[in-house]
């Protein structure tokens, strides 16, 4: 029987999926809020002529395209990639690489903020018993995973380093995914990693790897201690957004 397991967290005005002045904003507009703007479609119509006096239910919402469950462009990470082309931006991406048999790297047990390094990845490999092939989804379980809702969410979880990321960039894999605010290690802990060293490179070094081969990561996925360590599908076609860094996207695992 198949199984569709939602991998993504919902659109919502929470104050902690999100750095402060990053979040989202939903107005709720409800069916008797929206009564005038009906009867203002129609000359002569009363609100007392709509069915219990409603119209329609209705949202609006400000946001940018990383919040939510959303996948990254290569353009996102810079202006160029693979080692000096123009980075194609969300509306570019290949939908040929948003629906692939996906793979999970479960790293929980590393502590908040470390650097994940390409010797983590090949020893999780190993321990699954996979070799990675060309498009297959990798996503990593953190720690952040189970954080999601709560004020330390931005503040947990492992980053993949720019040796991680390009491990699973020359075997092939284009999109990769994480359970965490970023596909990085947490700024608080990279701030205070540069303030020891002044070492520039270490900035979003898993993002930045983009540089040299263009790929896309989903971020904010969710439910990741479901999926088994691989024989699933991942879909995260985003939404077209024309010339955009990301688009937002219901991304799903699903298992036959």
């Amino acid at each position: 029987m198949r199984r569709i397991i939602d991998l993504s967290v919902p659109l919502e005005n929470n104050p902690f999926a999100d750095p402060p002045g990053y979040g989202p904003a939903v107005e709720y507009q409800t069916h008797k809020q929206t009564a005038p703007d009906v009867v203002r479609f129609f000359p002569g119509l009363k609100e007392s002529d709509l069915p219990d006096g409603e119209g329609w239910a209705i949202e609006w919402v400000k946001l940018s395209t990383h919040n939510t469950t959303h996948l990254d462009a290569p353009y996102h990470f810079a202006s160029t990639m693979d080692g000096g082309k123009r980075a194609i931006t969300i509306d570019e991406v290949p939908l040929e690489w948003c629906l692939n048999p996906g793979v999970k790297l479960d790293f929980r047990h590393f502590a908040d903020g470390y650097i994940v390094t390409a010797k983590d990845v090949e020893a999780e490999l190993q321990r699954i018993g996979h070799t990675l092939s060309p498009f297959e989804i990798v996503v990593v379980n953190t720690s952040a995973g189970a954080a999601y809702g709560r004020e330390d969410y931005v503040a947990k979880g492992c980053g993949m380093g720019r040796e991680a990321t390009l491990y699973l960039l020359e075997r092939g894999v284009r999109v990769t995914g994480t359970d965490g605010w970023s596909w990085d290690a947490p700024f608080v802990y990279t701030k205070a990693k540069y303030a020891e060293t002044h070492d520039p490179s270490i900035i979003w070094e898993g993002h930045r790897a983009g540089r040299e081969i263009g790929y896309c990561h989903i971020e904010k996925l969710h439910n990741l201690d479901k999926l088994p360590p691989r024989g699933f599908m991942v879909s995260c076609f985003p939404v077209k957004i024309h010339a955009a860094s990301a688009g937002w996207t219901r991304a799903i695992a699903i298992i036959d």
